[in-house]
């Protein structure tokens, strides 16, 4: 089994717990004040959160509904959180080529996934600074930022390619082929 196997067997298997979790839909109880900052870190009543372990719990119940807010839930109450961006980060990126092409990012929490059909890359570009603000599909409706070093990275890794007339550049993982932004602007 390759690398990449082991890799998306992992993955398939985290998913598959989430997944199964989804069912309960406990009442809302509130707001909480923890806040996800931009750059990954959490912080309850203004104070960053050290213990990376509790991070890992409390992400581990971090769900995005169809409202467009997050929510801390649990088997008895659901708690919403705030997000200043995306409430994970994805700090690294690996290129692996075998079996097929494609980029493994590894998260500020240490979790991976690789872009793919269902994990796609998605580039937003603020319309006053023209700055690209990167993302990967995560799960259960959640997305990680890409941070500026591993977008550099992409950006290396990018072939030119056309779109409606004009040139864009691109990455390409698992088959699936993602779009970082037109090169004419």
């Amino acid at each position: 089994m390759s690398r990449l196997d082991q890799i998306l067997e992992q993955i398939k298997t985290r998913e598959a717990r989430s997944t199964a979790r989804q069912p309960w839909q406990p009442s809302l109880c509130g707001d909480i004040d923890i806040r996800i900052a931009r750059d990954g870190t959490w912080y309850h009543e203004g104070s960053p959160i050290r213990r990376e372990s509790l991070v890992k719990l409390f992400a581990s119940v971090l769900r995005r509904e169809a409202d467009g807010e997050y929510y801390l839930l649990t088997p008895a109450e659901k708690m919403r959180i705030r997000v200043d961006d995306a409430p994970f980060v994805a700090v690294q990126l690996e290129r692996l080529t075998e079996p097929q092409p494609s980029l493994l990012f590894t998260t500020n929490l240490g979790e991976q996934i690789v872009a793919d059909a269902d994990h796609p890359i998605r580039v937003m570009f603020d319309p006053a600074s023209g700055e690209p603000r990167p993302y990967i599909h995560f799960k259960d409706n959640l997305e990680a930022l890409i941070n500026r070093a591993v977008y550099l990275d992409l950006v290396e890794f990018g072939e030119p390619f056309e779109q409606e007339g004009r040139h864009h550049l691109g990455v390409t993982s698992r088959g699936v082929r993602f779009d970082l932004g037109c090169m004419e602007e």
